[in-house]
């Protein structure tokens, strides 16, 4: 049996503490019926455990002492870069940190999503690791942790003893994971089934250029450039003039603020533009793709189904 501790901290979100108590209680469930014993022991702790247990039997929590196997922290609903600057400075978000840190020391597994993964990266677990976090918290997170490679389009990341999660929904994929590595696949498969979750391997498909390219000036100028001019040929150095920078300047200044290459970045914003002209307009398919610079309506199909764009006419239509 492992043992789960839950670092519940005051404003954690709700839906995140709340999915993470109850996979684990209906993954026990599960192993209960299927008569074997029960997969997790479960501890909450933290400045907001007293409440969560509010929302839960006393009987959850099924331990007490000894060193956890596997620490997990919830989102924490620090939604925008004050709020994620502030909350760091907490003395209960401080002790937190030191918890972490002392645990993965000791051999344990970190798991956090959301705004969490900016305490996890404050206490010195990811260094030199690979990581994600919500998608528009992205470029605070490059500044203050470089030395994280930081994945925004990927719902979960595992890297080593670290998994990390996007935005705070994501939650339910990150606790779905640590169940399958502590018990296993059939039970998180068993679990998802159970509570009728969907699955999904990126958040991509939600991410909003236009938001983080916001974040810089000179990268939200080429932006604005380029939308107006999706139909066309556009190199490199032509975006870099747009945005009034050296190309090497740009492509570094681009990966920093949106986590994306030049290309990728151009890709993006042809999908986005894409998808708004399949749901609303009777535009074909073909038309649609001369429209946002492909000669080849089959290159345009790929990158939708790559980025989780809507199967509609477009994608079925014939080739």
């Amino acid at each position: 049996m492992v043992l789960i501790e839950v670092v519940v901290l005051k404003g954690a979100s709700p839906s995140s503490v709340a999915i993470s108590c109850e996979l684990l209680d209906t993954a026990n469930r599960l192993r209960v019926s299927a008569g074997r014993p029960p997969a997790f022991a479960v501890r909450l702790w933290g400045s907001g455990a007293r409440a969560a247990r509010v929302m839960f039997d006393r009987a959850f929590e099924t331990a007490q002492d000894g060193p956890a196997g596997v620490v997990v922290v919830p989102g924490l609903s620090l939604a925008n870069e004050d709020a994620v600057i502030a909350g760091l400075a907490r003395k209960d978000i401080a002790a937190a940190r030191q918890r972490l840190a002392a645990a993965f020391v000791d051999g344990a597994e970190i798991a956090s999503s959301c705004s969490a993964v900016f305490l996890a990266a404050s206490a010195g677990v990811l260094e030199g690791r690979r990581a994600t976090t919500s998608w528009w918290l992205a470029p605070l997170f490059r500044r203050l942790f470089p030395n994280v490679t930081l994945d925004t389009g990927a719902m979960v990341v595992t890297d080593g003893r670290i998994t990390t999660a996007g935005a705070a929904m994501a939650q339910m994929d990150l606790m779905l994971s640590v169940i399958a590595r502590h018990g296993d696949a059939a039970l998180a498969e068993r679990c998802a089934r159970y509570m009728l979750l969907d699955a999904r391997t990126s958040q991509a498909r939600y991410m909003a250029v236009s938001f983080l390219s916001a974040a810089d000036e000179r990268i939200a100028r080429a932006e604005r450039w380029l939308r107006d001019r999706l139909d066309e040929n556009i190199t490199v150095a032509a975006m870099a003039t747009a945005a009034g920078l050296a190309p090497r300047t740009f492509a570094r200044r681009l990966e920093r603020t949106t986590g994306l290459s030049p290309v990728r970045f151009l890709q993006r914003l042809r999908v986005e533009r894409a998808i708004e002209l399949l749901e609303t307009t009777r535009l074909s398919f073909d038309e649609i793709a001369r429209l946002v610079g492909y000669a080849e309506p089959s290159a345009l199909r790929r990158l939708l189904r790559r980025n989780g764009g809507p199967g509609a006419r477009g994608i079925r239509s014939p080739l």
